[in-house]
């Protein structure tokens, strides 16, 4: 079995210096964390991928294209439907080693999670080729830290998960930015209370949409806080202790380390000296 996390969010989320924390934790924790980079638009990331779709195409080709002519969205998109048209290319780089651990560093193009098919196309080849994989989904804190906003990531990342249809985490990313004021006011929306977050929208103004939806507001709110669709883990990039517990979160989603055999080495060589 090999493993994969599909690092995924809207774009300035912070998932390729997630994928950077994680792969420099690995080496600190020696053990093995490779990454891949699927960003045909990305100028710079401080690690060195094992695959870059850059090298099968960029996004500035298909803009430069005398037929193609795509502005940088659509060229984004055309970028990962050629990469699948070429999915060859990906599997040759990747190899056949069991127990690989891989990032995919996904673009920030959020249609191609919320409806567009082409990542589930993606899932279905790492899939067909023994990939247990996980969806992160990355959200920047620091734009969900009120009621309006808190509702509107929740359905962004709830769209994800049914496009996607796989094991799915939500990280708050860049939680090393926000304030302590800020830090204890979002500890309400981490264990969502529908009445707290219709109370909070409607700090932010009785307008004349407000009013009008405001029983829409209650309802998302209240299916939010009875099924436990949605939630949210907080990352703080700066704490060793953060990412651990982010890291076994993950892991435990997609059965790393399920496979291995016990070690009982040391239960043996102890009951060797008690015979002594």
């Amino acid at each position: 079995m090999r493993y994969a996390q599909l690092v995924i969010g809207p774009a300035g989320s912070g998932k390729s210096t997630y994928c950077s924390a994680l792969a420099q934790h690995g080496v600190d924790a020696k053990r093995n964390i490779e990454v891949v980079n699927l960003d045909p638009a990305a100028e710079y990331f401080d690690y060195t991928p094992i695959a870059d779709i850059r090298e099968l195409i960029h996004v500035q080709d298909t803009m430069e294209d005398e037929e193609l002519h795509f502005g940088p969205n659509g060229g984004l998109i055309f970028c990962i439907e050629y990469l699948l048209e070429n999915s060859d290319w990906l599997h040759d780089k990747l190899g056949d080693q069991e127990d690989d651990y891989i990032l995919f560093d996904c673009p920030g193009q959020i249609e191609l999670y919320t409806h567009l098919t082409a990542m589930k196309k993606l899932v279905k080849h790492l899939q067909d080729w023994n990939f247990s994989i996980c969806s992160v989904f990355l959200v920047d804190v620091q734009f969900i830290t009120d009621g309006a906003k808190f509702i509107s990531g929740t359905m962004a990342a709830l769209s994800v998960m049914i496009n996607l249809e796989i094991p799915h985490v939500n990280l708050l990313s860049k939680m090393d930015l926000l304030s302590k004021g800020a830090k204890k006011r979002l500890d309400s929306f981490l264990e969502p209370d529908s009445h707290f977050i219709l109370g909070d929208v409607e700090l932010c103004g009785n307008t004349a949409f407000n009013l009008k939806h405001r029983k829409l507001t209650e309802a998302i709110g209240k299916l939010i806080e009875d099924y436990s669709l949605v939630r949210f883990i907080p990352l703080n990039l700066k704490s060793l202790e953060s990412i651990s517990d982010v890291l076994l979160t993950i892991d435990n989603v997609i059965q790393f380390g399920e496979d291995q055999d016990v070690r009982s080495k040391d239960f043996e060589e102890q009951d060797e000296n008690e015979d002594k």
